[in-house]
């Protein structure tokens, strides 16, 4: 049974009088500090020469005249005005940014090239997620450039799904790896090491405890975000069986259970509850947290899938706001078996850092949904992965050879990366596979006696020769827990020494997609390949594409490169990032 809880001014053409300066706003320092200026009289005229006043005998009324409206001028200065100062100006809120300054991204820097001799071993979590995707496709239709620090390469690649074989003796997945020559430096290579998951089917899935968490803050009221929270949770109502039950916890002020544990098999029930949600007041996302989390404690089935879906925009401004303490609850809350899924909606005050970032500790996924479309295929087509754990805190790790590999550089991963001894430390966390769910991993190898970007050092040792293990490029080795146990398993394959001269379809789409995401944040390792090369290798690797999804994604290069700003002269698109 599914046992889960969802968190779901006019200016006068006349010159300005003194009573008019009187009412002038304060006016910031130089420091960005705001003073108040007082008001300002009109500096007299300079006096005319002598000759125009008629000589000495014309100019003694003509100065005592002045002397009198200097008095009266002073007195007027020291008398009590009456008006009332105009109050200072508030500093400019958050909302009167442009959307794109509000949305908060974690800022990643590219993945170093690394020399192999001197660092053989690359270490990391695999990535489920695919929010940076729906994100980068949202800036795209809108006609902008998605910002650097919103693509996530490896998120991109992980968008879609890749085929695999049959699933290693004893283990829940597949594993494979082609090499190919890396489509933007023929020197070098692209190595595709692919994971596939088991598929089962959700209908055969254990019962789920599920807990909706909603967040119903004045902040959700747009129409691309609670209304689309509405619609994307009806979607997955239509989806639960008898044995699964729901329950709806709900924050913005304050904290409130919409919904008690309620049968899968009372759809009218539960659709009722989601329809009555309304957008008001502040966002207590971290009590709201606490609470989802009891809820599904108070409900949990053993050996069922236990899971909290946090529907949201992020935006959490009262009670405990501090993503580090956030992190630390959902990071203790997981220990009782309950994760937590989060859901991303909206623009303007979207905190995607945050939703990463929880879903990471939370032992679930993070997807960021545009549209009903992607609620269906998040929350339809791909429930199965979404809630069905087959493989829990994978982890990649890949031994480089030095005899045959003189460089290597991981593309994108940069959040999930870990410590060589975190590899067999069943301690450190890292992420879960859903059922069906393929994840693919991309390095970029430098072969040795191929030109290197780094040079060599005078006093360092030379790269051993090939010799024994001269036919391989390295080793791959996946550490996994089966669902359930605290202790993990290992399995490791050879990436024997060969080069594809026709790689499969999947490596062509994949390697264009990890392009396309390196294009958008600025190129640096992409030498003068272009968005229209990106297009053209897409279109070699679409495969069947039975659901379509690589053919929009040719369409969404279109629409960078007409976005790409151009060089002086040329029809070229700039390699640029977004702003």
């Amino acid at each position: 049974m599914l046992s889960a809880v969802v968190l779901l001014t006019a200016c006068s053409q006349n010159p300005p009088s003194a009573s008019d300066a009187a009412r002038a706003p304060a006016a910031p320092s130089a420091s960005g500090a705001v003073a108040a200026v007082p008001p300002v009289l009109a500096a007299p005229a300079a006096p005319p020469a002598p000759a125009a006043l008629g000589g000495a005998a014309g100019m003694a009324p003509r100065l005592q005249e002045r002397a009198a409206l200097s008095a009266a001028a002073q007195r007027k200065l020291a008398a009590p005005s009456a008006v009332a100062p105009m109050p200072l100006p508030r500093p400019m809120p958050d909302r009167a940014l442009p959307a794109e300054a509000r949305d908060r991204y974690q800022a990643l820097e590219d993945n170093p090239v690394q020399r192999t001799a001197q660092e053989a071993v690359s270490t990391l979590s695999l990535d489920v997620d695919t929010a940076a995707y729906a994100q980068v496709r949202r800036w795209l239709n809108q006609g902008r450039l998605p910002p650097r620090d919103a693509v996530r390469v490896e998120e991109l690649v992980n968008y879609f799904r890749y085929e695999g074989g049959p699933p290693a003796a004893g283990h829940p997945f597949a594993v494979q790896a082609e090499v190919a020559a890396a489509p933007w430096n023929p020197d070098n290579l692209v190595l595709r090491i692919g994971v596939k998951a088991v598929d089962r089917a959700m209908s055969s899935a254990p019962p789920a405890n599920l807990v909706f968490l909603v967040d119903v803050s004045g902040s959700m009221a747009s129409a691309d975000k609670l209304p689309l929270v509405q619609a994307s949770l009806r979607q997955l109502v239509q989806q639960l069986r008898p044995q699964d039950k729901v329950s709806l916890v709900t924050y913005s002020g304050r904290t409130q259970l919409e919904l008690p544990p309620t049968s899968g098999a009372d759809k009218a029930v539960i659709e009722a509850a989601i329809a009555r949600l309304q957008a008001s007041g502040g966002t207590a996302g971290g009590q709201a947290i606490q609470l989802a989390y009891a809820q599904a404690r108070a409900g949990f089935i053993a050996g069922g899938i236990n899971r909290i879906l946090l529907a949201t925009d992020g935006d959490f401004n009262i009670g405990i706001t501090d993503p580090r303490q956030l992190k630390d609850l959902v990071a203790r809350e997981r220990r009782s078996g309950v994760s937590l899924t989060t859901l991303g909606f909206g623009q303007g005050n979207f905190n995607d850092a945050l939703m990463d970032q929880l879903a990471a500790v939370g032992n679930g996924n993070y997807s960021y949904i545009d549209s009903l479309a992607e609620a269906q295929k998040v929350l339809g087509d791909e429930l199965a992965a979404t809630f069905q754990t087959v493989a829990g805190d994978v982890k990649l790790q890949v031994e480089f050879n030095p005899g045959t590999v003189a460089e290597w550089r991981l593309i994108g991963y940069e959040n999930r990366l870990l410590a060589e001894a975190d590899f067999r430390n069943d301690a450190v966390d890292a992420v879960e596979i859903g059922a069906g769910k393929s994840v693919t991993a991309l390095y970029e190898l430098t072969p040795v006696g191929k030109p290197t970007l780094t040079d060599a050092r005078r006093y360092a040792a030379a790269a051993p020769a090939a010799a024994a293990h001269g036919h391989e490029w390295g080793q791959v080795k996946i550490r996994y827990k089966q669902p359930g146990a605290s202790r993990s398993v290992e399995l490791s394959q050879v990436v024997p020494r060969t080069v594809s001269a026709q790689p499969g379809a999947d490596w062509k789409f994949a390697t264009a997609v990890a392009g396309f995401g390196q294009l958008l944040r600025g190129g640096t390792h992409t030498g003068q390949w272009t968005y229209a090369d990106a297009r053209t290798l897409a279109q070699q690797g679409l495969g069947t594409d039975a659901n379509g999804l690589r053919r929009d994604f040719v369409k969404l290069i279109d629409l960078a490169q007409s976005l790409a700003p151009k060089a002086a002269g040329s029809d070229a698109p700039v390699k640029v990032g977004g702003e």
